[in-house]
């Protein structure tokens, strides 16, 4: 079975890469079908913008389709980043200034009340656009008050696992895989896609 995951960015790529080795399917990207356009997140959720990708995506490819939208929900910003994550801050900032930006706001937060969260929802897609399922995945955490390490993508450097005394960022491949936000959601849709493998 091959299954379009839904995603332009190269990090989640990479680890979807990592996470689908397992499954019995042979994964495909957006570029791998030659679609280049961005479906427009329009959703108030991570879960609606996830179903749009995964239909939309799954109606132009003809296939099994995985919509992906993840993100960093901080409790002292009331949630944001939310489903902004990847553009908070505006147009034309890099990463780095994204998550500067969400430590210059919690400036003056004590460390308890630094709480927040990777949120990961999962859509999954027939080729003719029907919505399959969706999963939610959350990995729960802390913001840092500085940036650590140089693994992962994203906001990874500033989230901070207490159980762990490190940063997402300082994690390897291998044991970000073990507890993250994506890797729970995937765990949790793998019997659907496993089920449509055998079809």
């Amino acid at each position: 079975m091959k299954l379009l995951v839904a995603t332009h960015n190269r990090g989640k790529l990479r680890e979807y890469g990592e996470l689908l080795a397992g499954f019995a399917v042979e994964w495909l990207t957006l570029d791998d079908v030659g679609i280049t356009a961005d479906v427009e997140e329009t959703g108030q959720t991570f879960v609606e913008n996830a179903v749009l990708k995964a239909e939309a995506y799954a109606v132009e490819a003809q296939l099994f389709t995985l919509g992906d939208d993840s993100g960093l929900m901080v409790d002292a910003l009331d949630g944001k980043p939310g489903v902004y994550t990847a553009r908070y801050g505006g147009p034309g900032l890099t990463i780095a200034q994204r998550y500067q930006l969400v430590l210059d706001q919690l400036r003056d937060v004590p460390w308890e009340e630094r709480t927040a969260h990777f949120h990961c929802a999962l859509a999954l897609a027939g080729p003719d656009g029907s919505l399959l399922g969706t999963v939610e995945g959350i990995c729960e955490g802390q913001i840092a008050w500085q940036p650590a390490g140089e693994q992962g993508f994203g906001y990874d450097p500033i989230f901070y696992l207490p159980e762990r005394g490190l940063t997402m960022g300082q994690l390897t491949p291998n044991e970000k895989r073990q507890i993250s936000h994506r890797s729970r959601a995937l765990q949790a849709i793998r019997p659907l896609i496993l089920g449509l493998a055998v079809l």
